[in-house]
Formats: C-alpha cells, structure tokens, sequence
C-alpha cells in the first residue's frame, strides 16, 4: 500500500501542473474610466501671418531708376521719406540702318535751313526794295507829283514784303528745329551737360519696409514695382481650410496660433471667405479651399518677434463641451459599421456598441453604449475578444 501511495501522489502533483500550465491567464490590460470630461473639438492648419495692409510703391513714370539706400526694415515716413529717384533714361542705340536714316534725316534738315535762309535773303531784299520805293513815292506824293492811288501802291507793296520778310524767318526758325530734331537722334545722350534729375517718390504712408523688390539702378516702366511697405504691428493671419472644415467654423470662433517658435497666441475668426478656390494637394489631389482670416488677440508684444509671410498652425475651436461623457480615443475600435469598446465586468472582457458625438484627438463624446464609471480597455490586441479573462490595471492620465 505504501509503494503505490507514492507514485500516486507524484502523478497527481504532476497532473496538476499541467493543469496549471495549460490553463488560460489572464491577459493584461490598460483600462481608463467613462468619467465627463471636458472636450474641445479644433481644427488645426497651417496658416501664414500677413500685414493686414500692404502698399507696394510703383514707378509713375518711365526713366532710369537710381539705386536704392533703403533696406527691407528700415523705417518710413508718410510724406517725407523718399523711397526712390528718377531720372532721364539714355537714348535707345541705333543699328547701322537706322542710323544711316537719321543721318540722311539730318542732310535733309540742313538743306532745308539753307534753303530758308536763301528765302530770308530774297525776303529781305524785296523788303528794302519796297522800302526805298515808298520813301520816293511819299516824297513825290507830298508833292502832289503823284497820284494818291500810286502811293497807296507803293505802301502795300512795302507791308506784303514785311509780312514776306517775317514769313521767311519764321520758315527758317522751323527749319532749324528740325534740324536740332534730326541731330538730337544721333546724339549718344554721353554730353557733358548735367542732366535733369529726379523725380522724387515719397510713401505714401507710415511703416517699415518689408521688401525691396528694386533696388538696383535700371530703367523701369510705369507701374514697375519698387518697395513694399506694412506696419509690422497691424498683423493677421490667414488659414486655409478645406470646404467642409470651413461649413464648422463661424465669426468670432476662438483660436490659437502655435508652431511659429514663440509663445502661443490667442486669436479669434474674424472673416470666412464666400469663395472657395481649387487647390492641388501634395499627393496631387485638388481640394477645395475656403480663406479664414483670424484677428490676433492680447498684447502685441507676445509676436513682435512674427512677421510678415511667416508660417504658424492655427488651432479653431468648432465645439466645446463641459461635464461630457466620454471616453479615450484609444479604446474606440469598429465592429462592422458601428463603433465598440471593450468593457471590464467581473474580470472579463465585455463587446459594447457604442453611439458618438463629438470628438477630438484625445476624447470622444459618448451618448449610449456604456454608463459613467465603467472601465474600457485601451488599444485592445488580437488577443482580447469578447468573454477575455483580463488583468486590468488603469493607464496612466
């Protein structure tokens, strides 16, 4: 009896510890609580911090720009501050047809002042002519020599000759404009003469400049660019969200600029865009996008550092909620077309569909599924199904 008492207990020990061996554990979970929370629901983009009011100052005429002092910084002065000069363009270079041109122009216009002067000559002679004949005829008329009816004569043909004289010389001062005309072509505009300078640009208001778009000497046209200039202080930003983004958000909207290396900044939605324009996105698909136009709110001091075109994330708030039931993001998964957790119920995994609201990154708005306190497992594995034996243990907050 004693020999067999033995080799039974050892086989009993050691069915037990294959028993025990191939018995299901526990799988361990992280769980957090159904509790109200409160949750905010933000849109975040990027956006771009612009001055409200850009004024670009443009040549009003065209001419040799000289170049420019100023820097992108540097302060103005509605009125008083001269932002460029202007002044006389040389002449455009003439290709040896041209020329050939304006030098016959020039031939031209020099035979035809000697020919005026000739004119001048023949005016002139006829001129005194005229005179010498009405000095005799008034002499021989006063001597009652003379018909009244010939000196008359004589005196008419002495105005006709004056009014030739005058026309011949003012024929010939014409023809000399011409002539300085047709040599002002061929001028190479390198005379020792000082030009006429400058056409002075002064802003038009105050502020710094934020780009020299010009700032070498050349030639401009009217209308080309020169400098922009803002007031750093007057800022705004701007987002553009997609459409259906967009429909979410309203006028007066809080908001948070971030991600532009300072301090964050409190701002508020002050314009939504009527329009939307196309957009292609980085992967090549085009995107309808609505402008929002955000007001920075506190003291300007917090972005002196953030200027004009530099790039922030905006943070809009679409929706707020306070003492709302809900639970981690985490513990959401799909069961076919509805949303389940898993929750903890005596030491087992239990399936609960769930209904939702509202939801951000972190937390989502429960409305039927589960009741306040319960525990829902976290990221749950392939290895927790419903009916798993689980070792909860609460996540971390």
């Amino acid at each position: 009896m004693r020999r067999l008492l033995f080799p039974v207990t050892v086989g009993l020990i050691f069915l037990g510890l294959l028993i025990w061996a191939f018995m299901p554990r526990p799988v361990a979970v992280e769980t957090a609580p159904v509790a109200p929370r409160t949750i905010a629901v933000e849109i975040e983009e990027e956006g771009e911090a612009r001055i409200r009011e850009v004024f670009t100052v443009s040549a009003p005429i065209a001419g040799k720009l000289q170049r420019s002092a100023l820097h992108a910084g540097d302060t103005v002065e509605a009125g008083k501050t001269v932002v460029a000069r202007i002044g006389p363009a040389a002449p455009a270079l003439l290709d040896s047809r041209s020329r050939a041109v304006a030098e016959a122009a020039v031939a031209a216009a020099e035979a035809a002042v000697d020919l005026a002067r000739a004119q001048v000559l023949q005016a002139e002679a006829a001129h005194d002519h005229a005179a010498a004949e009405a000095g005799r005829s008034r002499i021989l008329f006063e001597r009652s020599a003379i018909s009244e009816r010939v000196f008359d004569n004589s005196v008419l043909e002495l105005r006709t000759a004056e009014a030739a004289l005058e026309s011949a010389r003012a024929n010939l001062a014409v023809r000399e404009r011409e002539r300085d005309s047709a040599r002002a072509v061929l001028a190479d505009g390198n005379g020792a003469g000082a030009e006429p300078c400058c056409v002075e640009i002064v802003t038009p208001v105050s502020g710094r400049i934020l780009r020299v778009v010009t700032e070498n000497e050349q030639v401009v046209q009217p209308g080309t660019p020169i400098v922009e200039i803002g007031n750093p202080g007057n800022l705004q930003i701007e987002v553009e969200l997609l459409s259906r983004d967009a429909v979410r958000v309203v006028p007066g909207a809080g908001a948070v600029i971030t991600g532009w290396g300072g301090p964050d900044l409190a701002a508020t939605v002050e314009r939504i865009e009527p329009a939307a324009v196309t957009r292609v996105s980085a992967l090549g698909i085009e995107e309808q996008r609505v402008e929002v136009i955000l007001s920075l709110s506190g003291d300007a001091a917090d972005w002196h550092a953030l200027g004009h075109g530099f790039r922030v994330l905006a943070r809009i708030r679409v929706w707020q909620g306070e003492g709302v039931l809900s639970v981690p993001v985490g513990a959401l998964f799909r069961d076919g077309s509805d949303w389940a957790v898993f929750a903890v119920s005596d030491g087992r995994a239990v399936l609960r569909r769930i209904t939702l609201g509202q939801r951000n990154d972190l937390f989502a708005q429960v409305t039927g599924g589960v009741t306040e306190g319960e525990a829902v497992i976290l990221h749950p594995g392939d290895t927790v199904q419903d009916g798993t034996q689980v070792e909860p243990a609460e996540a971390a907050p």
